[in-house]
């Protein structure tokens, strides 16, 4: 499983096909997830935990001290299989490390889920295996890719 976060100060998502149909954010993290061929229930719960705890929220000081559940933000998380292209034959993309999509899912919502417990509060998620939109604000800009 690869996990891009971005810390945003707004974000959304819309079905490319159906943009008024969208979820939103304030401040908080864009989580987006890719979920790899091998990874399983273990690993789904043990990055839910780190993105819980990771302290990228500005502290009174400025600093990155902060979780995000001290910080009181929220998550916006995406589903996307394009983070574990490989071109290792070339130019064109492969996505053989990626999960089949039936697999891919139940882990996207088990992390989620598992998150979701670690926060206390609901995580809000995109549209599992379609065309997206996705639009965010950076803040700081703060990206970290977790594995």
């Amino acid at each position: 499983m690869r996990i891009v976060l971005q810390r945003v100060r707004r974000a959304g998502v819309a079905r490319a096909a159906e943009p008024e149909q969208a979820t939103t954010i304030g401040r908080g993290y864009v989580l987006l997830v890719g979920v790899a061929e091998g990874d399983d229930e273990g690993t789904a719960r043990r990055l839910a935990a780190d993105v819980a705890k990771v302290r990228l929220m500005e502290d009174d000081a400025g600093k990155l001290g902060r979780s995000l559940k001290d910080a009181g933000g929220e998550v916006l998380a995406v589903s996307q299989f394009t983070l574990l292209a490989d071109f290792s034959k070339g130019n064109r993309p492969s996505f053989h490390r990626a999960a089949r999509p039936e697999a891919a899912r139940l882990l996207f919502d088990l992390f989620v889920r598992h998150l979701g417990e670690a926060l206390g509060s609901a995580v809000k998620v995109g549209f599992f295996g379609e065309d997206m939109r996705v639009e965010l604000h950076n803040d700081g800009p703060v990206t970290v890719v977790l594995e």
